[in-house]
């Protein structure tokens, strides 16, 4: 034991097995990344002693090596009560829960905290269980940097979807969008300034979707929306709205204020006897492609007849 209070000879990192118990008398507590999805070590982690330390230094108790993630970042506490906080330890991109900095804070069940780009959800109480399977189960379907949809699930709706048109002969519109110099953001601003913009994004343009329609993070800086009984024309309509709704408000990070635009492809099965999942989407990219090299901000759609 150092003489800072914890541990340098290894990472203590638990890592779900199916048999932990928690502590006589300790209601257990967990953490679930929520993102990046590639820090797979993390997943799970059963917090079984009362500190942690979370930062890019590799005997960290979290040790999360990406470059927005300070050395020593954070800690979480537990008193005597059997209450969690956690507790920046003045770090550059700063701790958050549910999105509010804060330099210290009590822990509830479900509060998503935020190390640098890492976040996590904190799971406490008697169904930890159970809230751990199905906070499994919706990451299987959710983005979780946006909390929208995700491309695995984006695929299977639009693929029962296409069916149901088909079957019913009715019209179905797929608009693919991406985000104009995503790069240029990343590299002058920094990947929180890029991940904040893909937050604000989704919050944007996710309440304009009807119940039965998806929006969902098709991958990277793309965004996809799957309009459900929706002619062409509907969905350039539809289309040029979100181009507005991102370029005409500023966003906002780190008290700067910068523009962000749009591109979009759109493209509808009508009238078809039969058309695949992956030819729709071909036809729509196709689109945002021109959309992209004809100068950016701007929609096309795919006006090739149907045969």
């Amino acid at each position: 034991m150092s003489s800072n209070g914890w541990e340098e000879n290894q990472d203590h990192t638990v890592l779900w097995s199916g048999t932990d118990e928690p502590e006589t008398g300790v209601e257990e507590a967990c953490m679930i990344l929520l993102h990046p999805p590639d820090l797979i070590r993390h997943r799970r982690t059963t917090l079984r002693r009362d500190s942690y330390l979370a930062g890019r230094d590799i005997h960290c108790d979290l040790a999360l090596d990406l470059s927005t993630i300070s050395r020593l970042h954070a800690e979480l506490v537990r008193d005597d009560q059997g209450h969690w906080w956690v507790q920046d330890r003045k770090s550059t991109n700063g701790t958050f829960v549910n999105e509010r900095r804060v330099k210290r804070e009590r822990l509830s069940d479900g509060d998503q905290i935020r190390f640098g780009e890492v976040i996590f959800k904190f799971l406490t109480g008697d169904n930890i269980e159970s809230a751990y399977h199905e906070e499994i189960y919706r990451l299987a379907i959710q983005d979780g940097l946006t909390g929208v949809h995700n491309k695995r699930y984006l695929l299977d709706f639009l693929e029962r979807e296409i069916a149901g048109a088909l079957r019913h002969q009715q019209p179905l519109t797929l608009v693919i969008m991406d985000v104009d110099h995503f790069k240029r953001v990343n590299d002058q601003r920094g990947h929180l300034a890029g991940d904040a913009v893909l937050k604000e994004i989704a919050r944007r343009i996710e309440p304009r979707m009807r119940r039965e329609e998806l929006f969902a993070r098709y991958g990277g800086e793309e965004f996809a929306a799957v309009l459900t009984m929706t002619p062409l024309e509907g969905g350039i309509r539809f289309a040029e709205q979100l181009r507005r709704l991102v370029a005409d408000e500023q966003f906002i990070f780190e008290n700067a204020r910068f523009p962000i635009t749009m591109s979009f492809g759109v493209a509808t099965m009508q009238d078809e006897q039969d058309i695949t999942r992956e030819a729709l989407i071909k036809r729509a990219d196709a689109q945002l492609y021109k959309a992209k090299h004809g100068g950016r901000n701007r929609v096309c759609p795919d006006l090739t007849k149907s045969e």
